[in-house]
């Protein structure tokens, strides 16, 4: 069991958890990421390195995932895939998406993005807060405490 972080995107706070997480739980993590990343010494934190382009460290995660695995990710088609495959994902919010929620999430995503390429909606997702921090948090000692089980 491990976990993978779709590093570029996801805040400095949840990398800095999840390091802490490794290291306490003795599972590992792995950052994939287009552009170095530092990350602490431990025999239970590493990185990948991917070339730039568009979805490549994402293609380079659902290559690499296997069933049980867990991925950090805000891009909902990812998580899509993720589970498809047997895996989980959680949003850097504290979402956790599994077989149960996963397409419904992955619709409400496209509507809104036509929604958005259609001028209907304009702006993005709010800052990111203590509050999401907090439910990432729980969502991961909730996942790390069932997959140690």
């Amino acid at each position: 069991m491990k976990i993978w972080v779709d590093a570029d995107a996801c805040p400095g706070e949840i990398k800095e958890l999840l390091f802490r997480a490794a290291n306490r739980t003795k599972t590992m993590v792995t950052l994939v990421a287009n552009q170095p990343m530092r990350t602490p010494r431990s025999e239970f934190i590493d990185s990948v390195l991917v070339p730039a382009g568009m979805n490549v460290a994402d293609r380079r995660i659902v290559e690499l995932v296997e069933p049980g695995d867990l991925v950090i990710t805000a891009d909902i088609p990812l998580a899509a895939e993720v589970v498809a495959n047997g895996g989980q994902a959680l949003d850097p919010r504290g979402e956790l998406y599994t077989d149960a929620n996963v397409g419904e999430r992955l619709a409400v995503r496209n509507l809104l993005d036509e929604l958005r390429g259609g001028g209907q909606i304009t702006g993005g997702p709010a800052n990111f807060s203590s509050k999401d921090r907090q439910a990432f948090a729980n969502q991961l000692d909730r996942w790390l405490t069932s997959a140690k089980d």
